[in-house]
């Protein structure tokens, strides 16, 4: 049921081979693919999982007080970090979508992307336990963690740190036009900030055009 790449991508990260593959196929699917089973219920519990994870690793390697420990923490499981460590790591492409996500760039999402990253969690979770769990967490955001990536950021995953650390609301990205045919379409995608300007850029996938237009606002006001 897993296909060869994606069964693969998953023994990378989940640090075994999958038992039940149906398990884990939910944990891929997105709602909009109109299959019964997919990945809400997993990441409802992935996300508890992930929280527990990080807050005990905090706890462990950090002697700060209990507010600063509740902020690192909030950054560390936000929606953001989620989908910044699920494009590091190559998650869309294995992502499950139907047609219309798809074309609307739901594989790079930070929606989807954060909430399949807490459903592979809930997963494995489900299959293995919690230390298990919390084993393919460290193994993911150990750099995060650390504070280093060691990679080039995804231009979307820099803009949103920039944000963070400038104390500035989250980008927002708002689909201007689409033009020409479905073979060749093209879109232009506007990603704005809050009170500190805006930057558009045109491809032939809405995920490419956010993608352009968060470096192009980078450009000009990082």
């Amino acid at each position: 049921m897993l296909e060869g790449k994606t069964r693969d991508f998953l023994i990378k990260h989940a640090g075994y081979e999958p038992i039940d593959a149906a398990l884990w196929q939910s944990a891929l699917t997105h709602g909009s693919t109109g299959e019964k089973r997919n990945y809400e219920r997993l990441e409802f519990l992935g996300d508890r999982v992930l929280g527990l994870s990080v807050a005990e690793w905090l706890f462990r390697n950090s002697d700060e007080a209990e507010g600063r420990l509740s902020q690192r923490l909030n950054a560390l499981v936000s929606r953001a970090t989620c989908a910044m460590i699920a494009r590091e790591i190559g998650l869309g492409p294995h992502i499950r979508l139907g047609k219309q996500a798809r074309d609307d760039g739901g594989e790079d999402s930070d929606n989807i992307l954060g909430d399949v990253m807490e459903a592979l969690i809930g997963a494995c979770f489900t299959e293995r336990g919690f230390p298990a769990a919390r084993d393919m967490v460290l193994r993911m955001w150990e750099d995060t963690l650390q504070g280093k990536t060691g990679k080039r950021k995804h231009p979307k995953s820099a803009l949103q740190e920039w944000a963070a650390g400038n104390r500035r609301r989250m980008p927002e990205y708002t689909l201007v036009d689409r033009s020409g045919p479905d073979h060749a379409a093209r879109f232009t995608v506007e990603v704005s900030v809050h009170n500190v300007g805006a930057a558009q850029a045109t491809a032939h996938s809405k995920q490419d055009a956010e993608t352009r237009a968060a470096e192009e606002f980078m450009r000009k006001f990082g």
